[in-house]
C-alpha cells in the first residue's frame, strides 16, 4: 500500500513524483517493475520510499533486513539519456557523492563527519551509515534506478555488523525530508554536469567533487576482487573513468573497477618474506 508524500514537501519540490510505501520487500524491485509497466509515469527523479523494507538488496547480491522504522529506503529514477555509455559507470559514484553531501549537511556543526568510501558507501564517523545500489531497467537502457538505504533510527543493538552505524547510534536525529531533497538536488546537479561535459568527469567537476568527499583516498586498503584475490595497497586517486587507483609498495599502480574495499590500519605480514 502506498501513502501520501505530504510528509516530504521539500523532496516533492525537487521530485516530480514522491511515493511513500508503508512497507515493501524492495523499493528497487518495485520501481524497476513500475518503470517497465508504465515508464511515462516515472520520469527523471521520481522516487519511492519506505521505512519498512523487508528484503533489501545491496552490492554483490547482499541482502539486509532492518527493524521497521529504523532505516530509510529510497529508490530514485534517473534518465541517463544523453550521457555517453562509457561515462555511465560514474552514476553509482555520483549517487554516493550526492548522499555523502546530503548526510554531511545533516551533521554539520555536530562534531561528526560524513565521508564516501569508494565506490558508493557513505560512512558516518568511519562506520557505514548508507549503502547504494544502481540498476539499469530491463528493456530501458537509458533508465537507471538508484536504491539507497540510510540507517536513521536504528539502535546500536540492531546494527547488523560492528562496522555499521546510524544517526541514532551517534545521538543524532535525521531530517529525512531535508536529507532526500539535498540528495536529489546534488544527484541531479552532478548528473547534469557530467552530461553537459559530454561524459568528461574531470571537465564536469565530478571527479574533483568525488575525490574531495572520498575518505578512501590516502588510506591503506584491502580490496576483495571479483576473481577471489585480495589486493593490498594505498588508495591513491580516482581515475577519469571512476576507477580506484591502488599504489603498491609506493611504486606500482593497480586499477580497480570493481571490488569490496576495506579500510585497514596495518597489512598482515607476508609469510613469503
Amino acid at each position: 500500500m502506498s501513502g501520501s508524500p505530504e510528509g516530504f514537501p521539500l523532496s516533492a519540490a525537487v521530485s516530480p513524483r514522491v511515493q511513500v510505501a508503508e512497507s515493501t520487500d524492495s523499493t528497487n524491485a518495485d520501481v524497476v517493475r513500475h518503470v517497465v509497466d508504465a515508464p511515462h509515469e516515472w520520469p527523471h527523479l521520481s522516487l519511492l520510499l519506505t521505512t519498512d523494507q523487508r528484503a533489501g538488496r545491496g552490492r554483490l547480491d547482499r541482502t539486509w533486513v532492518t527493524p521497521p522504522g529504523s532505516a530509510l529506503a529510497v529508490s530514485v529514477v534517473l534518465d541517463a539519456s544523453g550521457l555517453p555509455p562509457e561515462a555511465r559507470g560514474w552514476i553509482p559514484l555520483i549517487a554516493g557523492a550526492a548522499m555523502t553531501r546530503a548526510i554531511a549537511a545533516q551533521v554539520r556543526g555536530s562534531g561528526h563527519s560524513a565521508t564516501l568510501k569508494w565506490p558508493n558507501d557513505v560512512l558516518l564517523d568511519g562506520a557505514k551509515v548508507c549503502g547504494i545500489l544502481a540498476e539499469v531497467v530491463p528493456g530501458h537502457p537509458d533508465t537507471v534506478v538508484i536504491g539507497s538505504g540510510v540507517n536513521t533510527r536504528m539502535s546500536p543493538a540492531d546494527l547488523p555488523v560492528e562496522t555499521a552505524t546510524s544517526f541514532a547510534a551517534v545521538g543524532l536525529t535525521c531530517d529525512e525530508d531535508r536529507l532526500l531533497a539535498d540528495y536529489l538536488t546534488a544527484l541531479d546537479e552532478q548528473l547534469s554536469a557530467l552530461r553537459e561535459a559530454g561524459g568528461d568527469a574531470a571537465a564536469a567537476g565530478v571527479l574533483a567533487e568525488t575525490e574531495a568527499l572520498c575518505g578512501t583516498l590516502g588510506r591503506d586498503v584491502a580490496v576483495a576482487l571479483p576473481d577471489g584475490n585480495t589486493l593490498w595497497g594505498r588508495a591513491g586517486r580516482i581515475d577519469p573513468d571512476g576507477r580506484l587507483v591502488i599504489v603498491q609498495d609506493d611504486e606500482y599502480e593497480s586499477i580497480v573497477s570493481a571490488g569490496d574495499v576495506v579500510h585497514v590500519r596495518t597489512r598482515p605480514a607476508d609469510p613469503a618474506r
